[in-house]
């Protein structure tokens, strides 16, 4: 696939199955992600693969921060579930450098941006994904189980796998106009 075909038809698969990447089309994945524009060459990102029993074990640890929250018992449920959309989840966090020359929320976008090749990265292998974010992303225990430390933010959570519905490989070009101007 062409390269701007991929960007400007992008669009976010959220039924995945297995085979989720593996070997070197996982690697060509953290590779993208570790492409990311990246001033200062703080390379502010951390990759934490859950995938398998991480997969299991991630189910545990919203469940039970589900409950630490005093959530309903369909909204456990739901949070038990969510490792289970896809074979693989890619967790980023921004590991932000404090007080920096380089500003704690540029850190924090070019973690962003490594979500987003990574996600471009796998579809231009066949395989395709969602980006993830919602309150977990700032959950103490969850940021604690991917190591944050209080400068960090987990940006979110990519799940990977292969796409169950094929869709159609363009989408209708969006009017750019009201979200472009000239200075």
């Amino acid at each position: 696939m062409d390269a701007l075909d991929l960007v400007v038809n992008r669009r976010s698969a959220s039924r995945l199955s297995e085979p989720a990447p593996a070997g070197e089309a996982l690697e060509n994945i953290i590779r993208a992600g570790m492409r990311a524009p990246d001033h200062g060459t703080l390379q502010p990102w951390r990759f934490i693969v859950v995938e398998n029993q991480g997969r299991e074990r991630f189910s545990a640890l919203l469940e039970s921060a589900a409950r630490q929250a005093g959530l309903e018992d369909k909204a456990i449920e739901k949070a038990k579930q969510a490792p289970f959309r896809a074979p693989m989840i890619i967790t980023v966090v921004a590991h932000c450098e404090a007080d920096h020359k380089v500003p704690q929320w540029e850190q924090l976008v070019s973690a962003g941006c490594a979500v987003m090749a990574m996600q471009m990265a796998a579809a231009a292998q066949g395989f395709n994904g969602i980006w993830r974010t919602g309150p977990w992303t700032e959950d103490r225990s969850v940021r604690e189980a991917f190591h944050c430390r209080e400068q960090d933010s987990i940006v979110g959570f990519l799940y990977l796998g292969t796409p169950q519905l094929k869709s159609s490989t363009t989408v209708v070009p969006p009017d750019t106009a009201p979200f472009v101007s000239y200075f």
